[in-house]
């Protein structure tokens, strides 16, 4: 087990890639400025809520994600972004593929296994 931390809907352990995967989740649905003493954690997505779902703006999502994630989540590194679905009502949900590096927020890439993850905003 390289990293352990504690499931926010259940309060249950959670470990390894799932919890990687609400890592990432929290770093992008958290407005850049807005935790104290760590006013540099999160990710410019949400300044993009309400903008209209045009290539500009999903660029700019795009954009939002791969350098919140590089900045903020050493275990996952990053390959590609696309849009799994845009609802009539706003959410968009996103395809995040990657590598998982287990003890990548030591310093150590030497094992990887490419991993998806899915997030809606």
């Amino acid at each position: 087990m390289s990293s352990v931390g504690i499931n926010r809907a259940t309060g249950r352990p959670l470990a390894d890639w799932e919890h990687v995967k609400q890592s990432i989740a929290v770093i992008l649905t958290t407005a850049l400025g807005t935790r104290v003493m760590r006013r540099d954690f999160g990710s410019r997505l949400m300044s993009l809520i309400d903008a209209p779902t045009n290539d500009r703006v999903i660029l700019a999502a795009y954009s939002a994600i791969a350098e919140a994630i590089e900045r903020q989540e050493l275990r996952y590194r990053l390959d590609a972004v696309t849009i799994a679905e845009a609802s009539a009502d706003g959410a968009i949900t996103f395809n995040l593929s990657g590598t998982y590096y287990p003890r990548g927020h030591l310093g150590d890439f030497s094992e990887g296994s490419a991993r998806l993850a899915e997030i809606t905003i």
